[in-house]
């Protein structure tokens, strides 16, 4: 494995260390939630633990995204992070490709189209490889895969493309990328500290979604003297404080890390400070969101403890009446589930048909402003800056829509869940009833249930804003090459505002017809993962008590008569299940007790620019 120049490996090693060992002890605890449900004969819940929440822990992956401007030292930056030059430097920015770079155990690389297909390249044309290269198909981005220290301990760099003016980014970084990182690196050049074209990006577009994860790397430390490096600190630290509450601010030279003095670089204090941070910040919250999924399990396997004890003294046929009633009474919710379903896709329909009739609006409304645009405007002006006209229109009407979309959708998330929940607890009685048990000790709190991504989002702040970056950034992802590509069609002659007044509005409406089926498509993907979890939270109970009696009744055909050896055998499964509860609970405890250092880390008096 390549490994990191000088000492610089020393930094991911302590805090990296001690998340993967966190880690694994709630790995160890869910697979004894696992073990329980497997006892239990719970295919169910031990699936899910196993798919949904140990799988996922093992394959999660820490995504730093790179962005800056071009020409601010950014690929050089991250050839030193990787430390050797693996990507190409110097490409321009109508060349230059995203790179994901993940670890793996000799260099690879691979095209992945905007189609999905994926075509394996010889690792040497990484380096001379440029988008529009004689590519036939549009290049989504490059998936290289590289043996650098820094990418075995779980992290995968997101090197973006720079650009001149980054309120042009490409919409699919700024609003794709960037609320899926876990943390963000933005590149300042030593020579232009937060130019007003970075100020105006920061503020309009970067803060919005990622505040809370940003660090500042000023560039091409090494060109300046000891005199200059202070006063541009002081400088970097006074204005980026007028964005950033203690703004995160590591001066590096990645030249110098390349030639092989890392400790003369400053890349060893910034490593050791994203890892420590994506370890206890991030690592933190992936840690807790499994925790609580694990004790909101342990709460149903709790129900089917009960109900293997209450199966073990009846006979065969009793149980099977048993089952079987629990599965007519599973069908004839079907029936309530299905008209909940019924309501998401009518509810979801009506959501579509207003932001259709917004679009419609909007674009009227900008064809009927165009003419006095374009008359007020400068010939000479027009081809520069009418297409970033229409593309800044477009962007501050998604914003708003998906806005007003999102809050509809939330609206709707909580309507349903009030009436799974609802369903729930008349469904546990039904249960009871059958079972011969306790009603509330069969309640299922709907709202403890794991949800997917758009329902969790809810019940933690709002789905607003999560669909907001998600819904603006698909909306905005073909906006700006759906303008731009039409007047690059256009030939600029004398007549260029009768052709301008000619293409614009032709610009607006063939940028709708692919703006509308996004939307759509969007909603309809927010309204699948409801439509799922109204499945799965209205049929859990049922099925986790009919495997357990059906487990009752094989073991019981299968000759295993034997009362007592069950009656203990249960108890062992209750025994264990309280202990891996009491593990769960300790362990997510642990995971929200602060140690001196992290006290200091948070502390509001703490400088953290970095000298």
């Amino acid at each position: 494995m390549t490994t990191l120049p000088g000492d610089r490996a020393e930094g991911l090693r302590p805090s990296l260390d001690a998340f993967f060992q966190k880690r694994d002890d709630v790995v160890g605890a869910l697979r004894g939630l696992s073990d329980v449900a497997s006892a239990l004969g719970t295919k169910t819940v031990r699936d899910r633990v196993e798919r949904e929440l140990v799988r996922k822990l093992e394959e999660d992956r820490f995504h730093l995204v790179v962005m800056g401007e071009f020409n601010h030292g950014k690929t050089t930056f991250v050839n030193a992070l990787l430390g050797e030059q693996v990507l190409p430097v110097g490409v321009t920015p109508t060349t230059a490709a995203i790179h994901h770079i993940r670890w793996a155990p000799q260099p690879e690389a691979i095209v992945v189209t905007t189609a999905g297909e994926r075509r394996i390249i010889a690792f040497d044309e990484v380096k001379g490889f440029a988008v529009g290269g004689g590519q036939t198909d549009p290049v989504d981005y490059l998936d290289i895969g590289y043996p650098a220290e820094l990418l075995g301990e779980r992290i995968v760099l997101v090197d973006t493309p720079g650009v001149n003016d980054l309120s042009l980014h490409r919409a699919d970084i700024t609003y794709s990328y960037i609320p899926r990182a876990d943390a963000v690196l933005f590149l300042l050049d030593a020579g232009q500290i937060l130019k007003e074209s970075e100020r105006v990006f920061l503020n309009d577009k970067l803060l919005k979604a990622s505040r809370d994860k940003i660090v500042f790397v000023i560039t091409k430390w090494d060109l300046l003297s000891p005199e200059e490096q202070r006063e541009a600190l002081a400088y970097a630290s006074k204005h980026l404080s007028t964005l950033v509450s203690a703004p995160v601010v590591f001066p590096v030279s990645a030249a110098a890390a390349l030639s092989g003095d890392a400790a003369g670089s400053g890349l060893p204090a910034l490593v050791a400070h994203l890892t420590r941070f994506l370890a206890e910040e991030r690592g933190r919250i992936l840690l807790n969101n499994a925790l609580g999924e694990g004790l909101a399990l342990g709460q149903l396997l709790s129900r089917g403890v009960d109900a293997r004890r209450r199966s073990i003294p009846m006979k065969t046929d009793e149980i099977e009446r048993r089952i079987a009633a629990l599965e007519k009474d599973l069908a004839g919710q079907a029936v309530t589930i299905e008209q909940r379903r019924i309501q998401i896709r009518e509810d979801v329909a009506a959501i579509k048909t207003g932001a259709r009739k917004d679009l419609e609006r909007f674009v009227d409304d900008v064809c009927r402003q165009l003419p006095n645009v374009i008359d007020a405007a400068k010939p000479a002006d027009l081809k520069q800056y009418l297409p970033a006209f229409l593309e800044d229109a477009y962007k501050e009407w998604s914003e708003e829509e998906t806005k007003e979309i999102a809050i509809d959708l939330e609206k709707l998330a909580e309507k349903t869940v009030a009436l799974v929940r609802e369903d729930a607890h008349d469904g546990a009685k039904r249960v009871a009833a059958v079972m011969g048990t306790d009603a509330r000790r069969l309640d299922v709190q709907v709202d403890t249930i794991r949800y997917d991504v758009g329902i969790v989002a809810l019940m933690f702040g709002g789905v607003a804003l999560m669909a907001v970056n998600l819904m603006a950034g698909g909306v905005l992802a073909i906006v700006g090459p759906a303008v731009f590509a039409m007047f690059a069609r256009g030939k600029i002659h004398d007549e260029l505002k009768k052709r301008a007044k000619e293409l614009a509005p032709a610009v607006m409406r063939e940028t709708a017809k692919q703006v509308g089926p996004k939307l759509d498509s969007m909603i309809d993907e927010f309204a699948q993962k409801l439509d799922a979890w109204v499945v799965s939270a209205g049929q859990e109970l049922h099925r986790e008590i009919v495997e357990v009696l059906s487990a009752t009744r094989d073991a019981r055909i299968a000759g295993g008569d034997d009362q007592n050896a069950a009656n203990a055998a249960v108890e062992v499964q209750a025994v264990a299940l309280a202990g891996v509860v009491e593990r769960l609970e300790r362990l997510r405890t642990s995971l929200w007790s602060a140690s001196p250092d992290e006290v200091a880390e948070s502390s509001p008096d703490r400088v953290r620019v970095a000298s």
